[in-house]
């Protein structure tokens, strides 16, 4: 309830921002009355791209009703009951116009919080001059919003000249005509009689050569209007053109580039409401002084005086058509995207939306979107608006979609929920390529006029390909990190530590400074094409494994700390040679994709007095989905102390299995799986100190291969 307590403080423009949220809709009253219970609900757990999702809105729909009749019958006395009539009123016709659409509901009340959310921190941010937007930039929202002042008092000043230069044009035409007139009668003097034609001539000779003196110099003052006013309209076109610079290069480029961090393990990209918002301003500017400029064209049409406007006015058009043209092809952007891989025969969505749609009524005639898949020289073709003969690269399934038009939110957008690629068309590949770096793009294409079809843009939405031969390694790294936090769902990223690690293992360095790899690049093939030193994978085959087994079984270990990870064999053991007997650390294999490996440190049964560090052969997905790393730690005796000199207990034991009962409720006494492995003069053993998990005794195996015989061999000559 707090936002309801501070949206109704709001003033001036804001309050009536707020103010225009409300109608029918959604009335202001069931704002007020249920606020706290509004602000208390899951709004924004519901995405409203999934159909699936239906029944949760539903159920919000349905709670709504209920609180709506719930606070009506508890209103009493004699205002009470005309509130009651109300608010009962407001339950019937919430539930019959969102009854058939529950997630119109959710978009609607979604718009509702988040505007009044925005209005409050503007406004709080205008009187704390300290304090500013969530993203830092309080002084760059503070100028786009002066500026959108600036022009907003240009343009109501530009009006106000054009109303005058009507009003004096219109009656300079008065006084043209009256001229005309006197013209006129002058030339038709020559039927009357010589005195009279005399004296009435004198008059009207007079009264003309006074008008045309007025004439001259009210056309010179005319021609000066035109001119102030297209020099104004000049400089009001340059700010507008400069503000759009600052909000489609700059800001709108920022929400793509936080898009595309985000589907790569970066924060959400946020919302798009700030945007369109000054968007529409935009919008409305440009298209308040296109429609002046175009007046002022008429008037001189109207009224040609020779002059350099005419030439003026031409260039302006063309300034203001390009300003317009840029805003509405730029706002037509993919606020959804397309899952990054696409498969074959596979159901995937995407949303496309024109922030400006609603301010220009481009929905008075809804336009159709059309998706294509194309490949990268395709996409790079129309980058640079080469001919590409409208060729594709595929063909997908249900990519046609009409525009919809939300009245609550005021969004022009296109949801494409079911679209399926049927077929794709590759190119011939050549030298080391492979199929997962062939590389396409969906392209959403649409045409649709502005102004009754004064304007017709055909608009392309996309996101252009930006893949550098080479990058720096921190670069990288700052890459490597968002993804592994976002995959494994973990505050805990990757310490600088950690990325020396993986700068030694894609660079075959032995630096430990991390300052050496500061200024080195890694390239495509580095990454993800030539593999690893000794091994049969590449430096991203195995970061990734590392990212897929701890999200699948070790995330809550990484979290805790209780895994190291990054780290090889020779500074496992230089870190637990000082450590006491029973001391082990986890750290993830460098021979196996996906491994993880215990090393700890203990006699040598083979030389007496002398200590050494063994190795587990490394333990993979298959390994703990037989069971836990918790429970196989536990299994193993002689580890005792977590690396530096935690208790493995106090670590692990509330992540292990309890321990099964004797027997169950029918008798039986049901199998339990241990891991065990032998240490003393194993002959198993490698000189490095290192078991192979396939050869000792494992006895989750043993008893999975067990369970796996038939019943009959299982349980031959036991009694039942």
């Amino acid at each position: 309830m707090a936002l309801w307590i501070q949206a109704q403080q709001l003033q001036g423009d804001a309050l009536l921002q707020m103010q225009s949220l409300y109608g029918q809709h959604f009335p202001i009253e069931v704002r007020h009355y249920l606020a706290q219970w509004l602000e208390a609900q899951p709004w924004d757990a519901i995405d409203l791209e999934n159909q699936q999702e239906e029944f949760k809105a539903k159920r919000l729909l349905d709670g709504l009703i209920q609180e709506l009749q719930k606070k009506a019958e508890h209103q009493m006395g004699e205002d009470g009951f005309l509130l009651k009539i109300k608010l009962g009123h407001y339950a019937t016709q919430l539930k019959s116009s969102y009854d058939p659409c529950p997630l119109e509901l959710v978009r609607c009340v979604k718009h509702i919080l988040y505007t009044e959310q925005r209005l409050v921190q503007e406004a709080s941010n205008a009187s704390s001059p300290g304090s500013g937007p969530v993203d830092g930039t309080p002084q760059k929202y503070q100028q786009i919003n002066q500026t959108f002042e600036e022009l907003r008092v240009m343009t109501q000043d530009t009006e106000n000249d054009l109303r005058k230069l009507q009003h004096s044009q219109e009656y300079f035409i008065i006084q043209y005509q009256e001229s005309l007139r006197i013209q006129a009668q002058l030339s038709s003097l020559a039927s009357i009689p010589p005195a009279e034609r005399v004296q009435r001539e004198s008059g009207l000779q007079s009264r003309k050569s006074t008008l045309e003196v007025w004439l001259t110099r009210e056309a010179n003052t005319l021609q000066k209007y035109r001119q102030e006013l297209a020099e104004k309209h000049q400089r009001t076109l340059a700010l507008l053109r400069k503000q759009q610079t600052v909000i489609i290069d700059d800001e709108l480029i920022q929400w793509k580039r936080r898009q595309q961090l985000a589907g790569n393990g970066g924060p959400s990209e946020g919302g798009l409401d700030i945007l369109q918002a000054w968007c529409e301003k935009l919008a409305d500017m440009i298209w308040q002084n296109r429609q002046q400029i175009r007046r002022v064209e008429h008037l001189t049409q109207q009224l040609p005086i020779p002059g350099p406007t005419e030439e003026l006015l031409t260039e302006l058009n063309g300034i203001v058509t390009d300003i317009i043209s840029a805003l509405v092809t730029s706002t037509f952007i993919i606020e959804k995207q397309p899952p990054q891989v696409l498969k074959t025969q596979t159901k995937f969505s995407a949303t496309v939306r024109l922030l400006v749609g609603g301010k220009l009524n481009v929905h008075m005639n809804p336009p159709q979107v059309k998706a294509t898949i194309i490949s990268e020289q395709q996409a790079k073709a129309l980058l640079k608006n080469e001919n590409t003969r409208n060729d594709s690269s595929g063909e997908i399934l249900n990519n046609n979609c009409v525009m919809e038009y939300h009245q609550t939110t005021g969004t022009l957008s296109a949801h494409f929920r079911t679209m399926s690629l049927k077929r794709i068309k590759r190119s011939d590949r050549r030298g080391a390529e492979s199929v997962t770096e062939e590389k396409f793009t969906v392209l959403f294409e649409s045409q649709f006029s502005v102004g009754g079809n004064e304007l017709v843009f055909h608009v392309k939405g996309r996101v252009p390909f930006v893949v550098p031969d080479k990058v720096l390694w921190p670069q990288l790294c700052e890459a490597l990190n968002m993804k592994y936090k976002s995959e494994v769902q973990s505050d805990r990223g990757l310490s600088e530590d950690n990325l020396v690690f993986l700068a030694q293992k894609a660079f075959s360095s032995s630096s430990n400074n991390p300052e050496d790899y500061c200024n080195m690049t890694i390239s495509w093939s580095q990454f993800n094409r030539e593999s690893l030193p000794g091994r049969n994978f590449t430096f991203w085959q195995w970061f990734d494994g590392v990212i897929e087994l701890m999200k699948k079984h070790l995330k809550s270990h990484w979290n805790d700390g209780a895994i190291l990870g990054f780290l090889n064999k020779q500074q496992a053991q230089d870190m637990l040679m000082s450590k006491p007997n029973g001391t082990f650390l986890l750290r993830f294999s460098d021979s196996e994709i996906g491994g993880i490996t215990i090393a700890w440190v203990a006699e040598n049964p083979n030389k007496a007095g002398e200590r050494m560090v063994w190795n587990l052969m490394p333990f993979t997905t298959k390994d703990f989905s037989i069971r836990s790393l918790a429970d196989r730690i536990s299994d193993l005796n002689h580890l005792l102390f977590l690396y530096p000199n935690q208790p493995k207990e106090e670590v692990f034991s509330r992540y292990c299995t309890p321990p099964n009962s004797k027997a169950v409720g029918d008798g039986y006494v049901k199998p339990e799986i241990k891991q065990v492995v032998k240490v003393e003069n194993d002959p198993m053993l490698d000189t490095e100190g290192e078991f192979d998990l396939e050869e000792t005794m494992d006895m989750a195996r043993q008893v999975e291969e067990f369970l796996r015989q038939p019943m009959e061999t299982q349980w031959s000559g036991q009694q039942s």
